[in-house]
Order: structure tokens, then sequence, then C-alpha cells
């Protein structure tokens, strides 16, 4: 794929090796052309990013420059863009019209981003797929008979078919890391909080932000990740500390008590940890540090069941009372705390985004879904106690492509690290892609 990457494309337009009108206008033909196979720009706003083009021309020309000035881009039909739908893929909702712009939305605007439209979501926000009855279904790039990911599919879709170099998504079970890894991109999910959410709300509703739930950019290349990324923070996030190769102290999970890994992913991570090893980083397997996964990953559930209902429970069961709820919360602290206490012997834990690499499509509820991992039927919803080891505990992971299948599917992995250290996420992992691609 020969399309610029966001800083590229900003730096040939500052140049005047082209303009963002051309760049905008060769975006919106990919789209048009490309998107028809793939269904994930599903909200387009080509006239009013043309005009947006055409302000960022006239900028250049008075001299100004921002780090994003005329890049075409799309984001995930979740945040509000004034005058465009937000309805999450609820037909109830499909008239609902932002009355004004995310916050994260803003940030990109004043960068000098051009928005295009809006890219496919889960219904909800809450699958690994992107498939809902106001836009249909979004397919995987690599395959269209596999699922792009979700709940940020369309945006994971819309980079790697090179339609865009950046999007916005939001991540509360993997909804940003999993679309990354099943589509070859770059995913971060932030430090809880580390970003302002306002603006992405549920449809019609404008409450808080629920626990464990972040936005956070997709790229094509770690470089305008990692500008997306400081672009969009609340307040500087601290650089990664500088190491030799022989001072990373890496832990590399390669297993999980509730959840099976297929050969393929187990087989990349052991290459990255020989790798990591070769290459002079100390690399550990086990440790009485590791906090307790499945005991965290029961709490997880729990938690995120109450988060993303706002306490009612979708079973029709009473919801949890004030002391419970205030439970879960404490019980949350703790595992905050024990990952703390994990990070200070470890710069960061290699572990799996998802047990497999994109799956075929399935309309079975995910709670009755059943996954193929070699071969084997497995219960679909123990997958998402990888997107939950950084979710849960509020920790930055970056999703990190390392290679493909023998399907020729992507394998993504994901880099944790300790609350705030963002930076030391997306390093590991810049040099991880290093060593296994080059």
């Amino acid at each position: 794929m020969n399309e610029r990457g966001a800083i590229e494309t900003a730096a040939a337009i500052a140049r005047g090796e082209t303009s963002a009108r051309a760049e905008a206008e060769a975006a919106i033909t990919r789209i048009e052309e490309r998107d028809g196979a793939i269904n994930a720009v599903v909200v387009r706003d080509f006239g009013r990013g043309l005009a947006a083009a055409d302000e960022a021309d006239a900028r250049l020309a008075r001299g100004e420059r921002a780090p994003l000035l005329g890049v075409p881009m799309t984001v995930k039909e979740a945040f509000d863009v004034a005058g465009l739908p937000t309805c999450w893929g609820f037909a109830q909702h499909k008239d609902h019209i932002a009355a004004g712009d995310a916050v994260a939305v803003q940030r990109l605007k004043a960068a000098g981003a051009v928005i295009l439209g809006k890219t496919n979501v889960a219904l909800g926000l809450a699958d690994h797929q992107s498939v809902n009855p106001v836009y249909g279904r979004t397919l995987n790039p690599y395959d269209p008979a596999r699922s792009p990911g979700g709940s940020s599919g369309g945006s994971g879709a819309a980079l790697a078919s090179g339609m865009v170099p950046l999007e916005l998504g939001s991540d509360i079970g993997g909804s940003i890391r999993v679309p990354a890894a099943f589509n070859g991109v770059w995913g971060h999910k932030p430090t809880y909080d580390a970003l302002n959410a306002d603006g992405h709300y549920f449809p019609r509703t404008d409450g808080a932000n629920p626990p464990m739930g972040v936005i956070g950019p997709l790229a094509r290349n770690v470089d305008d990740l990692v500008l997306a990324l400081d672009l969009l923070a609340d307040r500087p996030l601290p650089a990664a500390r500088r190491r030799a190769p022989g001072d990373w102290r890496v832990f590399l999970l390669t297993s999980h008590p509730v959840a099976p890994i297929s050969s393929a992913i187990a087989g990349k991570l052991e290459e990255v940890g020989a790798k990591l090893e070769a290459a002079g980083a100390t690399v550990e397997r086990a440790s009485p540090l590791l906090p307790d996964l499945a005991g965290q990953f029961g709490a997880y559930l729990q938690f995120l069941t109450v988060a993303i209902s706002h306490g009612v429970p979708l079973d029709g069961s009473e919801p949890p009372t004030l002391a419970q709820w205030l439970d879960m919360v404490d019980a949350q602290a703790r595992a905050i705390r024990a990952w703390g206490a994990f990070f200070a012997s470890y710069d960061a834990l290699v572990a799996p985004i998802f047990g497999t690499t994109a799956f075929p499509h399935n309309d079975e509820s995910p709670f009755n879904r059943m996954l193929d991992v070699d071969g084997v039927a497995t219960p679909y919803g123990p997958q998402l106690a990888f997107p939950g080891l950084g979710n849960y505990p509020n920790l930055p992971g970056t999703s990190v492509p390392v290679g493909r299948d023998a399907d020729g599917l992507p394998i993504g992995i994901q880099i944790l690290a300790d609350r705030w250290h963002d930076h030391d996420a997306i390093a590991l992992a810049r040099w991880v892609n290093q060593l296994m691609l080059g």
C-alpha cells in the first residue's frame, strides 16, 4: 500500500507538493472505489470535507502550520460530529443529529484534520464485529468472510484498505485493539481518563464516561499513532523512558487460565519473546507478582456488565445495590494496585489481544457464540479476558502488527504498561514491530 501516512501527508501539503483539496479528493476517490466491497465509511460528509480542505489550504497560504493541516480522515460513528447522525447502530436513534463536535473531534480539527465522514460500529458498541440494522455489516479487507473486529471495526477496515491514514476509536472491551489486530494496523487504548471522551455519548444522552471506557487513535504506522495520542491527550503524557535493549524488563504472557489461544498467536508471541531476548531484553514467563488473572476476569465481566448497561441488567435481573456497586469499585482499586506492584518490576506485559485472528462472521449472540480455536469449538465470551487485561486496571495498551497466519490474516498482539506510561507501551511496540517485520 503506497498511500501516505498522516504525518507524510501533512508534510507534503506544507511543502507545496500537493494540497489539502487534492488529498481530500484522492481520499474520497479511494472511499468511493474501495468501500463498496467493505462498507466501512457509512456516514459520508464529502461536501463539508472539501470545504474544510479548502480552508486548510487557505490557512497554509496565510502562513499557518498545524500537525495535521489538510490531512483527510474519518472517525468512529459513536463520536459526535456536528450535523451528522450519532446512533451507535440503533434504528430508533438513526435520526439523532449531533448539535456539536466531540472534544476529540474539536482537537483533531484544530490540528488541521479534514473529517470526511464516520465509520461503522458494532450495535451499541458491544461486539467484536461491526454490524447493525442501520448501516449493515463491515467486512474485513483481508477476507470478506471474516470480521474486521469491533466495535471500531469500520475504523480498522478504513485504515487497512488505505482509504484514510488516521482514525479515532473507543475501547471498553478491546474495541480499539481488536480491530487493529484483525486489520493489521496500529491502535492504542490510552490510560483511563488521559483523553477527554465528552461527545462520545450514548445517543440522546450527555452523561459521564463509563468506568473503564476510553477513546483513542488508530493508524497505519506508529508515528501517526503517537502524534494523534499527543494531540488528543488532556495533558502531556510522560515521554517513553530511554532504555538500551538490555534495560527492558518484559513479561511474556502466552496462556490464560480462562481463554485458549490459537497456535498461530502463541507461536508469534514466543517468536517475539525469543527476538527480544536475542536483542538483549530480559523476558520472563512466570512471576509471583502476576495478578490473579482468572479472578480479575470474573470481576471485570461483572463490572463491565453494570457499566455498559448503566446498572440495568440486560437479562431483566435485579440491578446491583449501591453497596454491591461500591464493592465492585473497591475490587477494581485492588486490581489497579496489584498491577502497580507488578509494573514496579516489569516495564511491559506482552500478551494476546484476542485468542485468534479475525474470525468468520457470526450472528449468534456473544453469550451463545462459539469460536474455533485450532479446530476446537470453544465459548466466545472468555476471549474478553485478553482485552480486559488492560481495561479493568485502567492500563494503556498498544495493538501492534507482528505478522500473518497461514491464511494470510494479520496477527496483532498487545503491549501493556503501567498507568500513564502510554509512551512506554508504544515504544516497546515499535521495537517489537521492527524485530518482527523489519
